[in-house]
């Protein structure tokens, strides 16, 4: 299958413009698993002479063995592979005094791995960099998908490495405005579906086939066992995790719309006082996150769970708790209780789709009100979809979703209610605006010339079509 890369472009200048200093860097990239860490460094040296390095869990020597043998093949030299070099210091000794290039590159991936073999690594890097590195051209780029480890361990101020990097780049999962160039023939409802689904992490987009309708890429690649969509959440909870099984229970409540922790214990049979330590690895993992309500300072105690990524929730809301079936390979009951369903759970995950998509027309200067932060608000028995804030201007936009199609009076009696509940939102402001986006509204014209703020798809498929992949 061809390998797409898309929406990139910042981060391959981001490393153009280190590259082009001349002078030493050390650049840390990191970010969760399968959202293209890899792909965008190689593609950025696949025009340079480059050490590329995977460390995996083989033992330490080897590794050094391996990176040995990597330096050699760059030095163009078979003799410095025979070298005798005890450990990572002796090696990186040594291809300073041999290295005759000009602009030495190197990529070492999952970092982190090294870090969990030797927790000495950071140290010894940090050594390699000041004796070796640091005054010659060498561009250093270490990788890492432990986000927590990567933050700790290599950016946080008490690490060794700590003052040495140059720069740092958390590389995000891919938006909903740059989907289609992997479903060029889906239509933008289609792609909000896939969304819901996948997520934009890259590797995920690529193994449904475009050219199959949705249902059919759910069915054949996340329903049926020994897919890779099938096995991949267990998979890193097993990668990330000594207590797989704890964890999966608590996403799994957390994708049953479990949001504060008394909803989630109970929904688990997870010990009361282990639930926060758990929910903090999560959250530490990226694999969700909490949410207060927008526009309070401080933030309140109180706050609300999510999954942070679309494929997992998907997959805990309708594969886990489906396993049964699906391990006897009754694929078709399953998804066919998925379609009864999936409007109702597009509806929830329709407030974070409208959240990008208002912010990607922000910045195309395709609204009629700005704002500096948007996010989700509740009080007691009240709550806002969405409140878009202008810190500057004091503006506070109150936005209502809804995954549905509606009509002129469904509007005017949903920007009604919202104005109600506005009236408890305890933030100072010299304007309001009131909007409504939804899956399709009909007359939205007539609404428009009133003065009503009203988007639907149609609006966000144009926005597409100016978006470059």
């Amino acid at each position: 299958m061809l390998q797409l890369f898309v929406n990139r472009q910042r981060e391959l200048q981001f490393l153009k413009e280190h590259y082009k200093s001349k002078l030493s860097e050390l650049v840390v990239i990191y970010g969760r698993r399968r959202v293209g860490k890899t792909e965008l460094t190689l593609r950025f040296a696949s025009d340079k002479p480059h050490i590329y390095f995977f460390a995996d869990q083989r033992p330490e020597t080897e590794l050094i063995q391996e990176l040995k043998q990597q330096m050699s093949i760059y030095l163009r030299d078979e003799s410095f592979a025979k070298l005798a070099v005890k450990n990572w210091i002796d090696l990186f000794n040594e291809f300073t005094k041999w290295n005759k290039n000009t602009r030495p590159l190197i990529i070492i991936d999952e970092f982190p791995v090294l870090i969990e073999a030797n927790r000495a690594v950071p140290s010894i890097f940090q050594k390699i960099w000041d004796q070796n590195l640091k005054n010659t051209s060498t561009m250093l780029i270490l990788l890492g998908s432990s986000i927590a480890m990567m933050e700790n361990e290599v950016l946080n101020y008490k690490s060794p490495l700590y003052g040495r990097r140059t720069a740092q780049w958390k590389l995000e999962p891919l938006k909903i405005c740059h989907l289609k160039p992997f479903f060029p023939n889906y239509n933008f409802e289609t792609l909000v579906q896939v969304y819901a689904c996948l997520g934009g992490v890259p590797a995920y987009l690529q193994k449904f086939d475009p050219e199959k309708g949705f249902w059919e890429n759910v069915q054949q690649k996340i329903l049926t066992k020994g897919e890779f969509l099938y096995e991949e959440a267990e998979f890193l909870l097993r990668e990330e995790l000594r207590e797989p099984r704890n964890y999966a229970i608590i996403l799994k409540a957390i994708a049953q719309e479990a949001q504060t922790h008394g909803e989630i214990l109970n929904k688990t049979s997870v010990d009361k006082s282990m639930l926060s330590k758990y929910a903090s690895v999560l959250e530490d993992l990226g694999f969700i996150k909490r949410t207060h309500p927008i526009g309070i300072t401080p933030k309140p105690r109180k706050s609300q769970y999510s999954i942070a990524d679309n494929y997992l929730n998907f997959w805990f809301k309708y594969v886990f708790p489906n396993k049964t079936e699906l391990e006897a390979g009754n694929s078709k009951n399953v998804l066919s209780k998925i379609k009864q369903d999936y409007t109702v759970y597009l509806g929830h995950g329709f407030e974070e789709i409208a959240a990008e998509l208002l912010t990607e027309m922000k910045k195309n200067q395709k609204l009629p009100f700005d704002f500096t932060s948007i996010g989700k608000w509740w009080f007691k028995n009240n709550e806002i979809d969405l409140i878009a804030i202008d810190e500057e201007k004091q503006t506070a936009t109150f936005i209502e979703t809804k995954w549905s199609n509606l009509n002129t009076t469904d509007c005017q009696r949903i920007l009604q209610k919202l104005k109600d509940k506005a009236q408890h939102f305890r933030w100072e402001r010299k304007k309001e605006n009131y909007v409504v986006v939804a899956k399709y509204i009909k007359e939205k014209e007539q609404l428009t010339k009133q003065g009503q703020f009203v988007f639907d798809l149609d609006d966000f498929e144009v926005l597409l079509q100016n978006i470059d992949g």
